[in-house]
């Protein structure tokens, strides 16, 4: 009956601990709210977004032309990330999951929309997504940036 009840015992160690392992690895580990007022993470965020972002979202953030007009293909062109576009709406785990998973109909798109969004998991680390939203926000006006806050703090939001 022990070496039952340890081997038991043993299994469900292992499972707690794969659980553990799986909901870490799986749960982005987004701020609560991305500050854009460290200067060393957005410096670190601007080269990060010059080499994954820009071709599409524009070097100056100011993202495709007529990018609320859909293409031939039925999807929409990238959208800016300036104070021109709707990335500010969002709250900060919602910028964060669309640029670690790409957009996920049902989750952080409509259902059944199509996205040129790439996911970039296998790409960057949880903490480099954080530093391109980082650069991202720095160039924001101060209005903008405290209703994003307020959107990405309230409870619900998102």
């Amino acid at each position: 009956m022990t070496r039952k009840l340890l081997m038991i015992s043993v299994a469900l160690v292992a499972v707690l601990a794969a659980a553990g392992i799986f909901l870490r690895n799986g749960a982005p580990s987004s701020p609560a709210f991305i500050d854009p007022s460290d200067a060393s993470l957005v410096e670190r965020g601007k080269g990060i977004y010059v080499s994954h972002c820009a071709a599409c979202h524009g070097a100056k953030l100011e993202g495709q032309p007529e990018w609320r007009l859909r293409l031939a293909n039925g999807r929409l062109p990238a959208p800016p990330h300036d104070a021109s576009g709707h990335t500010w709406h969002h709250p900060d785990k919602v910028l964060f999951d669309i640029v670690k998973n790409g957009l996920v109909p049902g989750k952080t798109a409509p259902d059944g929309y199509q996205s040129d969004m790439p996911a970039y998991a296998s790409q960057l680390s949880d903490e480099q997504i954080t530093a391109v939203l980082a650069y991202i926000k720095s160039h924001w006006p101060q209005e903008l940036l405290e209703l994003q806050r307020k959107v990405t703090l309230e409870p619900g939001g998102g």
